[in-house]
């Protein structure tokens, strides 16, 4: 136990706590990542149509929204340990499932049960993390989760290519059960949630995790407080809904940061990467590839901005940027692809504005929907909050996997580029109106302020007498 007095020093025990919940995210990238680079062998392989192809790629997606449909009563009734070590299981049964399949109904299947295990993750991981962490190193924390996401994004197109000289994309699906059995030996070692012990009335045990974790027994004790004076409000989700009109605003709140988050267009990048450089002009598979492999480094390298920045500029000034430089590269894109692409220099032009569009997802609402979509959701309704938010998340990527090659078909590349560019000013628009600044907040603080009726743009906001001329019910 540490007992510095320096409050901007961050316990080493919490960062390896926290590194090890994110990996989580690895499991998660991994199994998003994947599709892209194994997709068109078994297309091949299996003589899969555009739809059919899309239903490989989004039933993954439907498992997610299950898992995190489920994540929510489980993770309240079982912990969040538990339910990591759960997710894990369901990552290792899937990856196997999807090596070994022959044929798509199998594969399916497979790739379903992989959702679940996805949808357990991203709902258990980040509240686990927001839990767990600091509040002046919360965002940050979250945004590891993200990193971790995109390092499996990689690490999957990487393996791809690699093995895609020879076709192996059974090898390509089933070398995630590796990563798989590392999770549930890390977590084995993990404390459990003390805000959780804390809402199970183990006090005494939530003080011996927020002492291994604080720097100092008077900051683990000054915590402790604060989470049991917010816990005398038991989890009762359903029921806050339905009655409390404050609850539903934070949780439609984060439904909405959800869909803003996938109808950026970045999911279409990460799962049909080798066609948009198909589109692009790069006809081989070689290159396609390794152009996946450019646009997987450049999310993780482009997380690393968001993990620096979160906690000093704060969620909102970053969120409209990203948004931004995402709405003008959907434009650009689409007016290259409306124009066509007939040089070399024009190909690499194009890849460089696609680099940029991740830049700009990568940095912003990659890790800030998540960070923020934990942030917001009071205690007791907190599991039934992001729950929803989360299963909203992979609806919303099903509906992306489902339609990109059909609306490729139907409206042409130009037009669907033009429609994510639209999407992503729609999106700056609601982050200026809905999304409140949470930096440096505690979790107690952002609860007060929406329980009080202030407009949700400001419940991040500390309490002043400005603020307390505005409460309203928004």
């Amino acid at each position: 136990m540490s007992t510095l007095s320096n409050p901007t020093h961050t316990n080493r025990q919490t960062i390896l706590v926290c590194f090890l919940a994110a990996l989580a995210g690895l499991l998660f990238g991994l199994d998003m990542g994947v599709i892209a680079g194994a997709l068109p062998f078994i297309a091949n392989e299996f003589g899969l149509s555009s739809h059919h192809q899309e239903i490989v790629v989004s039933v993954m997606m439907l498992g997610a929204a299950m898992g995190a449909l489920c994540s929510g009563p489980m993770s309240s009734r079982l912990g969040r340990k538990k339910s990591l070590l759960l997710g894990a299981v369901l990552f290792v049964i899937g990856s196997v499932g999807c090596a070994v399949a022959h044929s798509m109904e199998i594969l399916a299947v497979s790739r379903f049960i992989l959702g679940l295990a996805v949808g357990v993750a991203s709902f258990t991981a980040p509240l686990y993390l927001s839990e767990i962490a600091p509040e002046r190193i919360r965002g940050s924390m979250i945004s590891l989760y993200q990193l971790m996401i995109t390092i499996g994004i990689l690490a999957a197109f990487l393996s791809d290519t690699a093995l895609s000289e020879g076709g192996h994309w059974r090898w390509m699906l089933g070398v995630i059960t590796f990563p798989a059995i590392i999770l549930f030996v890390g977590v084995l070692t993990l404390p459990e949630s003390p805000r959780w012990l804390a809402m199970k009335d183990k006090h005494e045990l939530a003080g011996k995790v927020l002492k291994l974790l604080r720097n100092s027994d008077k900051e683990a004790q000054d915590e402790l407080n604060q989470i049991r004076e917010s816990v005398k409000m038991k989890q009762r989700g359903l029921q806050l809904f339905r009655h409390n009109p404050h609850f539903r605003r934070s949780t439609y709140l984060g439904v909405l940061l959800q869909f803003m988050q996938q109808f950026t267009g970045m999911t279409v990048i990460m799962y049909y990467a080798p066609k948009i450089f198909e589109i692009a002009g790069f006809s081989t598979t070689k290159e396609q590839m390794w152009g996946t492999v450019i646009a997987g480094l450049t999310n993780v390298l482009a997380t690393f901005i968001a993990i620096a920045l979160v906690d000093r500029w704060g969620r909102k000034p970053i969120l409209k940027l990203g948004f931004s430089v995402m709405a003008v590269c959907m434009g650009i894109l689409g007016y290259m692809f409306y124009s066509g692409i007939t040089n070399p220099t024009e190909q690499y032009a194009a890849v460089i504005v696609l680099l940029i569009f991740i830049t700009g997802f990568a940095m912003s609402a990659g890790p800030l929907i998540w960070v923020l979509c934990s942030e917001i959701q009071p205690l007791a309704g907190r599991d039934f909050g992001v729950t929803c938010s989360t299963m909203a998340n992979w609806i919303a990527n099903m509906i992306i996997g489902a339609t990109f090659l059909t609306l490729i078909d139907t409206i042409g590349s130009p037009n669907t580029f033009w429609l994510y560019g639209v999407l992503n000013v729609v999106c700056i628009v609601l982050t200026i109106l809905f999304v409140p600044e949470t930096k440096n907040i505690s979790l107690e603080h952002i609860e007060r302020n929406l329980m009080r009726g202030l407009p949700l743009r400001q419940i991040g906001q500390h309490q002043d007498g400005n603020i307390g001329k505005t409460i309203t019910a928004k």
